[in-house]
């Protein structure tokens, strides 16, 4: 197997890195331009808070792929760096050093690791992060300090600094675009996401929901036991974030860059693959490909951070509107398989959770399928798109072209609260998808 370098086994493997406007770095547009190659696996990671954790990521998840393809197909590996974050307290199976979650403290303060990635994520935020991490640690039984805290993460998500009044409030939050959670009370809100934490951690068993809220917790215990929401609140503003950049890196960065690489080498396959917020990504990158062209061969979308409406005509809930992404899966020259898992937390829970939140402030709680993710539940909406079992799937029960859900959930099964199974995805049989859509097998 040929090392590719940057810590990589596979080659040849070079990295294609975006700022948060979706700008390339010219080097690595130039590195990977240079690859020889009949066909790119492109993936785009999902949170993971630097280089180094992406790294690994994608060294695990290619690994298997030389012994997997054809003998006439020459494979280039190229891993997509977008600025992103991770919580220390989300474990991935089989890929966190031994004893890391030991080591992050228990309830919610934050860890030097994750406060020091919170400082890359919104740099110059200094001084408020510093007031957050602060108040977490304390855990103040005050109404005033979660209204501080609220405050503070409205800042911190784009709804203006505070100012003589106070933070800034409801209209200031509609009037900046951002979700409407961010201006709920903030108490309500931090029990109703204690109460989420509670819920994940049930479905994990009761050593994870202690884990995630500690020994006999319920959410009436009074507002200390309260800050684990707040913690959760914190760390729903870095999705909200993530998913705003995934969308402009794909648009604005991936998807150009990869077209216009398409047009210099005509003949060169692309194979697009994305976790979480990076399905996000590699899934926008597909309004930058022209009509009819057809460089993009497959799309793999493993445990999608976005909705499983995106690729519909119409929604349900209201037929004069389609999906974000609607028809075009018909960019893609191949299939569009997106894999999803039931033990999937951060998607069954906290996902929909906050997109609920983001567009009814009626009540937090209680799933609806309006909010659903792709990754929990697959693709919705899209007539004629099958559901298929792993087993089936892999037996080649692929169709050449549009939606197909593939239940992953067989292998995509272990993880922890808060995020369960949701980065349990270095498995061969997800390689062998990748090598099935992509047509790409011996």
């Amino acid at each position: 197997m040929a090392d590719g370098g940057a810590g990589v086994g596979v080659g040849p493997y070079q990295e294609l890195t975006f700022d948060a406007q979706g700008d390339v770095d010219p080097a690595t547009r130039a590195a990977v331009a240079r690859m020889e190659a009949t066909d790119l696996l492109v993936f785009a990671h999902g949170w993971n808070s630097d280089r180094s954790t992406a790294t690994r990521l994608y060294d695990a998840f290619f690994a298997p792929f030389p012994g997997l393809v054809g003998s006439g197909v020459r494979l280039g590996y190229v891993g997509v760096v977008w600025p992103s974050i991770r919580f220390s307290d989300e474990p991935i199976p089989d890929f966190d050093p031994h004893g890391a979650l030991a080591e992050a403290p228990a309830g919610p303060s934050l860890d030097a690791a994750t406060r020091a990635a919170l400082g890359g994520f919104w740099p110059g935020r200094e001084a408020e992060l510093d007031r957050v991490a602060e108040l977490l640690a304390g855990q103040p039984e005050s109404a005033a300090a979660f209204a501080e805290f609220g405050g503070l993460v409205r800042d911190l998500v784009g709804a203006g600094p505070a100012g003589p009044a106070g933070p800034a409030g409801p209209a200031a939050v509609a009037s900046a675009g951002v979700p409407d959670v961010f201006a709920q009370d903030a108490v309500e809100v931090c029990r109703a996401l204690t109460t989420a934490l509670a819920e994940a951690g049930a479905a994990a068993g009761d050593g994870a929901r202690d884990a995630a809220t500690g020994p006999g917790f319920t959410a009436d215990d009074g507002l200390r036991t309260l800050w684990n929401g707040a913690k959760e609140l914190l760390r729903q503003a870095t999705y909200y974030e993530m998913k705003k950049r995934a969308g402009v890196v794909g648009e604005h960065g991936l998807g150009p860059v990869l077209t216009d690489l398409a047009g210099r080498r005509p003949a060169l396959r692309f194979h697009l693959i994305g976790h979480s917020f990076g399905a996000r990504v590699v899934s926008f990158s597909l309004r930058a490909v022209p009509q009819g062209a057809r460089h993009v061969k497959s799309l793999t979308l493993l445990q999608g951070a976005f909705s499983h409406y995106a690729f519909s005509e119409r929604l349900p809930h209201d037929p004069g509107r389609g999906g974000v992404l609607r028809g075009l899966q018909s960019r893609v020259d191949g299939p569009v398989v997106a894999c999803h898992s039931s033990h999937d937390s951060a998607l069954g829970v906290f996902y929909p959770l906050a997109s609920r939140a983001a567009g009814d402030s009626a009540g937090l709680l209680g799933f609806d399928e309006r909010w659903g993710a792709i990754g929990h539940d697959g693709v919705q909406a899209v007539p004629g798109a099958p559901r298929l079992a792993l087993d089936r799937a892999l037996g080649g029960g692929l169709p050449g072209s549009g939606c197909v859900s593939v239940d992953a959930g067989s292998v995509v099964r272990r993880g922890g609260p808060p995020s369960g199974a949701h980065s349990d995805i270095c498995h061969e049989e997800l390689a062998w998808l990748v090598v099935g859509a992509g047509r790409m097998g011996r």
